[in-house]
């Protein structure tokens, strides 16, 4: 299908969107390109979020930006995303996927961006669009074995991205730290070098004009809380490893969260103790010491929802949320219930290997049922549509209720005014 034929079906009914995005997934990949070019034809883009980190390193603005990882059902939610954005005036929100993410939801970088620009024309959503690579990550065994061929793997996978325009990236090679090393600049030497070498790889490579909005990790989620010597360790090794200019804008911490958080064997997840203070502390000190924008939290969407007011009183920049969604939709009362146990039953048939002595099959299911995603992909967009609005009536008040607890509501002008739309 041709550029001109997409543009003149979109200009006559908007409606028609539907049909060609569902057909660029599932049925005819080659129209992706052409899709994704005209939307951008049509004013929807990706942009890097870098104008509004600059200012949140002059000062902390009031708010916390969420990055939301959508795993399934990505066209649906990503419209109630944007619906709830325009209905509360909010301007900064992130939409990113996981380098593993691409793998276990196949859902390639130019797919991703295509779908989620394709939601916001549907929702006539105008304002800037950031995209972002998420923990684009190093392999700690890989990378000591061949160093040098997993960083072309990754290395592959940004020029992909931005390509596609991800225009926010964040490296991960916190999965390299020494801690075993005396000394906390030997721990993070591995993680600054590397990450100084990326950074410099997408200076190369990123578009003229666009400056991709990078960050770094100085504490792998899950293990023991980051501190200021390993923040400021990181940061000093960084800057004196960068070669062709400007490095990240912001930089992600340990401060207690796990990533899908911590299940129980019946279940149900346990309550987490987040440090607060540690994270104020670390942001403080990336703003005031390095003129960064500030800290990052991940793993923090299946918090009870009063933390979430937490994050802007103790100014963390930016929120990673993915667990607590995909919860919703596997949880939710409308979802087939033998649906559900159909994808269960496929996870326990070819998953075995991941079932770990003394994990209950609930924490099993838990666990694993993120990769339920890929291989269902076309089931869950095809789910009947009163399941789906069911779901996503829901889905809308959660997020909501997330947006206004993370002071986003009237941020649109702010947007408005640093883009100059």
């Amino acid at each position: 299908m041709e550029k001109a034929q997409i543009l003149d079906q979109l200009q006559q009914n908007p409606e028609t969107i539907d049909c060609l995005v569902y057909q660029a997934v599932f049925e005819k990949r080659g129209l992706l390109n052409v899709l994704h070019e005209t939307l951008n034809d049509l004013g929807f883009r990706g942009y890097s979020i870098y104008p509004l980190y600059r200012e949140f390193s002059k000062k902390f603005l009031g708010f916390t930006v969420p990055a939301i990882n959508i795993r399934g059902m990505t066209y649906d939610i990503a419209r109630a995303i944007f619906r709830t954005a325009k209905r509360l005036k909010a301007g900064a929100f992130i939409f990113e996927i996981a380098k593993s993410e691409i793998g276990y939801t196949k859902q390639p970088p130019l797919e991703y961006a295509t779908v989620i620009l394709a939601a916001a024309f549907r929702e006539n959503y105008r304002l800037p669009i950031f995209i972002q690579g998420d923990h684009f990550q190093l392999n700690r065994k890989s990378f000591f074995a061949n160093p040098e061929r997993e960083k072309e793997n990754l290395k592959n996978l940004i020029k992909e991205a931005i390509s596609a325009q991800f225009y926010n990236i964040d490296i991960d090679a916190s999965t390299l730290v020494d801690l075993e090393k005396e000394d906390v600049f030997e721990q993070q030497r591995y993680n600054y070098e590397v990450t100084a070498e990326f950074c410099d790889f997408v200076r190369e490579n990123e578009p003229n004009g666009i400056k991709v909005t990078l960050g770094g990790e100085i504490g792998e989620i899950g293990s023991k809380n980051s501190t200021p010597e390993e923040l400021r360790a990181f940061m000093k090794g960084l800057n004196q490893s960068l070669k062709k200019g400007e490095g990240i804008s912001k930089i992600s911490v340990q401060t207690g969260t796990t990533h899908g958080g911590v299940v129980l064997p019946d279940g149900k997840i346990a309550e987490i103790k987040l440090d607060f203070n540690t994270l104020r502390e670390l942001s403080k000190i990336a703003r005031e010491e390095f003129g960064l924008a500030g800290a990052v939290q991940h793993g923090a969407s299946t918090l009870p929802e009063e933390y979430f007011s937490l994050f802007p009183e103790n100014e963390c920049v930016e929120v990673h949320l993915a667990t607590g969604f995909q919860n919703l939709l596997y949880d939710h009362p409308a979802l087939p219930s033998e649906f559900r146990q159909t994808i269960y039953q496929y996870l326990k048939n070819n998953f075995k290997q991941e079932w770990k002595e003394g994990l209950s099959e609930a924490q099993f299911i838990y666990k694993i049922r993120k990769k339920g995603f890929g291989a269902f992909k076309k089931e869950w967009w095809d789910l009947d549509l009163g399941v789906k609005k069911a779901i996503l009536e829901d889905m809308e008040k959660l997020l909501e209720k997330i947006f206004l607890r993370l002071n986003l509501k009237d941020t649109e002008n702010l947007i408005k005014d640093l883009f100059n739309l």
